[in-house]
């Protein structure tokens, strides 16, 4: 029996795969010298590693390219809304024993959250209610 790749677990990206998309997500689309451009500053990455993730993310459709020049362009097919669905499904699923209250008491226990955030909070779980 083969074993997955860590990367292939469940539709979640890798580190480093989540750092080339929230990049790219930003910019909407970009070249690898523009993506490098949008990661963050306190990490010095290179430009084949960069080429490397996007090439890797384009062949699991999690982006398309398109060719100008000598290089590509790449644009996000996965959404940033989608990744964070997906994302929130599999730890309410692997760590939270599929109980989505489990979740939200623990995010009520355990982040300092202000009166506002606790505004907004009971404001949106009130107007599910409502439907």
């Amino acid at each position: 029996m083969g074993r997955k790749k860590k990367s292939d677990h469940d539709g979640m990206l890798t580190p480093l795969e989540l750092e080339v998309m929230s990049a790219l997500w930003k910019l909407g689309e970009g070249s690898v010298h523009d993506v490098i451009a949008a990661l963050p500053s306190e990490k010095v990455y290179a430009y084949n590693t960069v080429s490397t993730i996007l090439r890797l993310l384009l062949a699991k459709n999690v982006v398309s390219a398109k060719s100008e020049g000598r290089g590509h362009t790449y644009l996000p097919v996965l959404q940033k809304d989608d990744y964070e669905a997906r994302t929130l499904d599999h730890v309410v699923t692997t760590v939270f024993d599929g109980e989505p209250a489990s979740l939200m008491k623990r995010l009520l226990d355990s982040k300092g959250l202000t009166e506002s955030e606790l505004a907004e909070i009971k404001g949106l779980l009130e107007s599910r209610g409502a439907k």
